[in-house]
């Protein structure tokens, strides 16, 4: 049996529609079905926090993330830990972060934000850029699955594009750096930076005041992995004196966002509400059986996370 928490009862129809199509002889039940017994359940797939629940499965087998992250799961402290779970990584997911990735590096370099705050105001506001996608370098923070097809998306466009990641990763024709020794060379070499790292305690308040005066003067920031990567008092500050030019932030520490928050008005920033990257339900049940159909051949299926090893 499936257990599912994502999305909430109003949509379970659609899952059970999806895993109906992927597989015909799954059994899949909402999470808070009454009728559920904990020793029938094998696997679940959860997309928010679940509190102690999962450790009162006797017979399950793994957990399938709703998302590509995976911190819901693992700052839970009754999480069994040689459970593994197996990050969301659909194609279509990193098809639709590459799109909002691009959508905000071509936004940052033709300042978009000044253009919709121009028709806000009804003020014809004529002005040339500076810079074309050829001559403007976009660093990638977090190589992964979504990070890669990226850099790709943005190398199409024309962008100069190299990538960093807490370990040493090799890509063909792409500068890579690795490691907090060389984040500082990373971002001097970044006109825009693009946060698509995991929420861990090394990533929180990444991107601050340190790190922000190693980049360019007048670079932009993209962030559409997780909220804590930025402090955003840091990245305003930043922002009002001129020392970045723009930001495009996605998520957030706290969501929704509160109405007082100073991201919501700036002139500089441009906020999307958790958008940037998605894959349909019917995508995700068909990953979710594979991985299921890879577990049970005794395979590791791709991109699986065991807390015990912390990878």
């Amino acid at each position: 049996m499936l257990l599912v928490k994502s999305g909430g009862p109003a949509v379970f129809h659609e899952w059970v529609d999806g895993f109906a199509e992927a597989s015909s002889g799954l059994e899949v039940r909402e999470w808070d079905d009454p009728s559920v017994r904990d020793d029938n359940v094998t696997y679940v797939l959860v997309g928010q926090p679940v509190g102690d629940r999962i450790s009162r499965f006797p017979k399950l087998k793994a957990i399938f993330s709703g998302g590509a992250g995976v911190d819901h799961l693992t700052r839970e402290p009754t999480l069994p830990p040689h459970l593994p779970i197996i990050r969301m990584a659909t194609h279509e997911n990193a098809q639709t972060m590459g799109e909002y990735v691009c959508l905000a590096a071509l936004g940052l370099l033709r300042d978009w934000r000044r253009l919709a705050l121009a028709q806000e105001r009804r003020t014809w506001d004529p002005f040339l850029g500076t810079r074309t996608a050829r001559t403007t370098r976009v660093g990638v923070l977090g190589l992964g699955h979504i990070g890669l097809h990226a850099l790709e998306m943005l190398r199409g466009l024309g962008f100069q594009v190299h990538g960093w990641s807490r370990s040493r990763k090799t890509i063909m024709d792409t500068t890579t750096y690795a490691g907090e020794g060389e984040l500082q060379p990373f971002l001097a070499a970044s006109d825009i930076a693009v946060g698509l790292l995991p929420h861990t305690p090394a990533t929180s308040g990444l991107i601050c005041q340190r790190t922000i005066d190693w980049m360019p003067h007048g670079a932009g920031l993209v962030n559409a992995g997780r909220g804590s990567l930025v402090n955003i008092p840091d990245l305003v500050a930043a922002l009002d004196c001129g020392r970045l030019g723009g930001a495009v932030l996605d998520v957030f520490e706290s969501e929704p966002l509160p109405a007082d928050h100073p991201a919501w008005t700036h002139p500089r920033i441009t906020v999307t509400s958790h958008v940037a990257g998605f894959a349909t339900r019917r995508t995700r049940a068909a990953y979710v059986v594979e991985g299921m159909a890879a577990l049970e051949r005794g395979d590791s299926p791709p991109h699986l996370y065991l807390p015990d090893r912390g990878y």
